[in-house]
């Protein structure tokens, strides 16, 4: 369990410290959900977040994430700043003794337009950031926390510019080395893994026409996702390695191997962007939420890039505290204390088992694509001959996958 932090007899007893209801540490996608969920949910809100470096990367998110952003009132259309992902087309490069059969799959196939939407994660922050602007009860607040203490019914937050600010509830949207969630002492469980990710931005000779390819290599997949007219967002998971020479490489020599990789079946490819490697971990943590600090996002879960579930997790994550605030909101409680804490204790009750099966999901599909053992690989066969072969396993998989079943 997590542990309670001793309060500090500390210097700023008689500075000036604002208070809120909530204060959300995390200026990326998922504090930016949460901030704006939260203050068009009633609360008073301090979001808390220095301003990001540029994130060059994509979100592939579901139709049912999609559905939560529109819900939530974050976006209208999505297919005014996202691609639609209609078709995943599944290849089996390995050259292994026993090898799965290419499979194409249909959105059409579980009754949706697309199987969700792949966004340029700086598009989301452009449409999130002017909507926070506009909410009465929300204050943005440019600096990081240095420290986190309790305070009788509150968590005092000290600043990087050594002002303080209070709320009862915290929310850590600060991402895979949270402050908040180490200030609480949370515990995670962690795998490091020998792959990373490559990614970069492409231009292919033709369209991939809505269709997301995933060449199945053994160390990883290779995976090409529609960014609109001719061009692709490229994830590229392999032993780091192996990926940090390539990076190395002179531009040409970059696209030499990405056209061996993709088996020249979208012609000569075009090198958009720089490239870059992000090394791969697991993690997630003991507890969701506790003693009014709740966790969303990275800061709480992080997967490979397998199954497109990483930012579909987090909006499910902010769906589910907003539902847990609804249903104890503020004003039933005698004391900020109580009120605090009974979302967090009912917001980890609720996350738990979406983590836990997603966690085993994601886990399951990587070690079965990794694994040189024949009875594993043979499994993995049989499964993508099952799902191409028998259409009710393989729409419920898709709504597994959707994070809708």
């Amino acid at each position: 369990m997590a542990k309670n932090k001793t309060p500090h007899k500390s210097q700023h007893s008689d500075q000036a410290k604002k208070t809120y209801q909530t204060i959300v540490v995390g200026g990326g996608l998922a504090g930016l959900a949460a901030a704006f969920a939260l203050a068009t949910n009633g609360l008073k809100v301090a979001h808390l977040a220095p301003t990001p470096p540029p994130d060059s990367r994509t979100s592939a998110l579901m139709t049912p994430s999609v559905k939560i952003m529109q819900d939530l009132g974050l976006i209208n259309d999505p297919g005014k700043i996202g691609v639609p992902l209609e078709k995943i087309r599944i290849i089996d490069a390995t050259n292994r003794l026993i090898r799965a059969p290419e499979a194409l799959f249909h959105s059409s196939e579980v009754g949706e337009i697309a199987f969700g939407w792949n966004f340029a994660n700086s598009k989301l922050s452009k449409q999130f950031a002017p909507l926070l602007k506009g909410q009465k009860n929300l204050d943005h607040i440019a600096e990081s926390a240095i420290q986190m203490t309790r305070s009788g019914e509150n968590w005092d937050l000290q600043l990087s510019d050594n002002t303080f600010i209070s709320a009862p509830l915290i929310v850590g949207a600060d991402g895979k080395s949270s402050f908040v969630r180490q200030s609480v002492d949370i515990s995670i469980k962690q795998t490091m893994h020998k792959q990373s990710a490559l990614v970069c931005d492409l231009t292919l000779s033709r369209p991939l026409e809505g269709e997301s390819v995933e060449y199945h290599y053994p160390n990883g997949p290779f995976t090409l996702v529609p960014a609109g007219g001719n061009k692709a967002n490229l994830v590229w998971v392999d032993n780091g390695d192996i990926l940090e020479d390539v990076k190395k490489l002179p531009s040409a020599e970059i696209v030499k191997i990405l056209q061996e990789q993709s088996q020249n079946l979208f012609g000569n490819l075009t090198l958009d962007t720089g490239v870059f490697v992000f090394p791969l971990s697991s993690h997630h943590a003991q507890n969701m939420g506790c003693n009014g600090v709740v966790l969303v996002g990275e800061s709480g879960h992080a997967f490979p890039p397998i199954g497109a579930q990483g930012l579909n997790l987090s909006l499910r994550d902010v769906k589910d505290l907003v539902t847990c605030i609804r249903q104890n909101p503020p004003e039933s409680q005698k004391s900020a204390a109580n009120w605090a804490n009974k979302v967090a204790n009912a917001y980890d009750n609720c996350r738990a088992g979406d983590i836990r099966r997603t966690s085993t999901m994601v886990d399951t599909l990587f070690k079965s694509l990794l694994s040189e053992i024949l009875p594993a690989q043979a499994l993995r066969t049989g499964g993508i001959w099952a799902l191409k072969s028998i259409p009710p396993l393989r729409k419920h998989a898709f709504r597994l996958g959707m994070g809708s079943a």
